[in-house]
């Protein structure tokens, strides 16, 4: 049940990416569309993520789980009326409330459930069923998307949804963190903080660090956060026990979390557009040639798993950031006449690299959270992977568009510049394949960009992280 509540949050985020050309031709959204439909889900995800795990620690963990799936399969029902890029930009932050309401609790059931050893092996299974909805989500929204209408991928969600309520109504019971006050300031101040650092990481590329907009985000995340701190240490009944980062399994494995999860969002946001855009492929056929990734890391996610009994947790999250490393520098090799003999290579390292790291590093900040605050700390978990994947989509985002632009003459149509799905429609063959050769030369920059992220995480969790594996802990009733 777990597992399928997962399932649907991948699907939806995994076609969502392969829908990208789709939207940019059928509702005429444009590159700054584009990134506001990923990034408003995103902005609400993370904002109020820590909210909804103390929330549910304190009124009951499947209680939010059965919401936040009513909510996102609604909002997924919505999503097939819209008809302009501003109202599947509404509809997309109203699934982040629903995501948000949903992640934290299955974590936190999981973290309750499972010691450490076990842990391990369930967070291989957890992850293994993530692949299983990047294999899904993309071949069946592919099959959809050749065949259908681009809204028809949302349709995926609702039958996942409710399959896992009545899943969750029937087999899970109730589970609540010992009671405690609730912290209004605190739920208060951690949105307004989360929500408006997201905001400034998102706009800071596309408008400028300098403008008034980003400056007053920059501002309020400062004041939020510092507040929200300085609050949480006084209280005697704090939301989020910041005690947590005194323990160097959490602050290693967090940050090392944030630059896995760049990485991550980087593949996807960059290799959907080269495969439709650049090399021409049906979205069914671009779903499929990205199966080597998922085949990959979910065979070594079973194999980081059994090593992890063995080895620190900290050698493989080293080890499996510098695969992933080595993963990008084939791909900033690609360019527009590149065989998928190629890319196939580069997809089959990034998989084990992020089989091995991915477990380990959740593993290590999950363990380091006391089973009393299973809910808001799987919730720190997860904004901390939403603020990763939101400095992927707007740096890379940027640097993409950025470099695209450049690469494109200034005698070019303002379309022809601003997208390549712009250049693709004006019908000019020479055109066109100036666009694809500056797509990709935007893409191998942003791939030197993931490289110099991921290589920083592995110096990070060399530094940070134990070199000892923990002891496993006695599991809650």
């Amino acid at each position: 049940m777990l597992c399928l509540s997962l399932l649907v949050l991948v699907i939806d985020n995994t076609v969502l990416n392969l829908a990208i050309p789709a939207l940019m031709t059928d509702l005429g959204a444009t590159p700054a569309d584009i990134q506001w439909v990923l990034d408003a889900y995103i902005l609400v995800f993370a904002g109020l993520l820590l909210t909804s795990g103390a929330l549910s620690d304190r009124y009951g963990r499947r209680r939010f789980l059965l919401i936040g799936l009513a909510l996102f399969g609604g909002a997924s029902m919505l999503a097939v009326l819209v008809e302009q890029p501003w109202q599947l930009i509404a509809v997309r932050a109203l699934m982040g409330v629903g995501g948000a309401l949903l992640m934290p609790s299955t974590l936190s059931i999981l973290i309750t459930v499972f010691d450490e050893q076990e842990r391990r092996k369930a967070f291989a299974a957890w992850s293994a069923v993530a692949m299983l909805g990047v294999i899904a989500g993309p071949t069946v929204g592919g099959f959809m998307l050749d065949h259908y209408w681009w809204g028809s991928i949302f349709l995926l969600n609702v039958p996942v949804a409710a399959l896992a309520i009545a899943a969750a109504l029937l087999l899970m019971p109730e589970s609540r963190g010992p009671a405690r006050r609730l912290d209004p300031v605190g739920v208060v101040l951690s949105t307004v903080g989360m929500t408006s650092l997201v905001y400034a990481i998102i706009a800071g590329p596309v408008y400028g660090w300098s403008t008034a907009r980003v400056l007053v985000a920059i501002g309020a995340a400062v004041v939020g956060l510092t507040a929200f701190a300085v609050w949480e240490l006084r209280s005697t009944h704090p939301m989020l026990p910041l005690h947590l980062f005194n323990d160097r399994r959490f602050s290693g494995a967090s940050f090392s979390i944030v630059l896995l999860s760049f990485g991550t969002g980087a593949l996807l946001l960059m290799l959907t557009q080269y495969l439709q855009l650049v090399l021409g492929y049906t979205p069914l056929k671009a779903g499929l040639a990205l199966l080597p990734y998922a085949v990959a890391a979910a065979l070594f996610n079973g194999v980081g798993a059994a090593l992890g009994q063995k080895v620190s947790n900290r050698v493989l999250i080293i080890v499996g950031m510098l695969i992933i490393a080595i993963a990008f520098v084939v791909l900033a090799f690609l360019d527009a006449d590149s065989s998928y003999g190629m890319l196939i290579t580069a997809l089959m390292i990034m998989g084990v690299g992020g089989g091995l790291a991915g477990p380990a590093a959740y593993s290590t900040l999950l363990g380091a959270v006391p089973p009393a605050h299973a809910g808001v700390g799987s919730a720190l978990n997860d904004t901390i992977q939403q603020v990763g994947m939101a400095l992927s989509v707007a740096v890379l985002g940027s640097v993409l568009a950025g470099v695209y632009t450049t690469q494109m003459p200034d005698s070019a149509p303002k379309a022809a510049r601003d997208s390549i799905a712009g250049a693709l429609r004006l019908g000019d063959g020479g055109l066109a394949a100036l666009a694809k050769d500056a797509f990709a030369t935007a893409m191998s920059f942003g791939s030197w960009v993931a490289i110099a992220f991921t290589v920083a995480a592995a110096i990070l969790a060399s530094i940070v992280l134990s070199k000892t594996r923990s002891t496993a802990q006695v599991p809650a009733d």
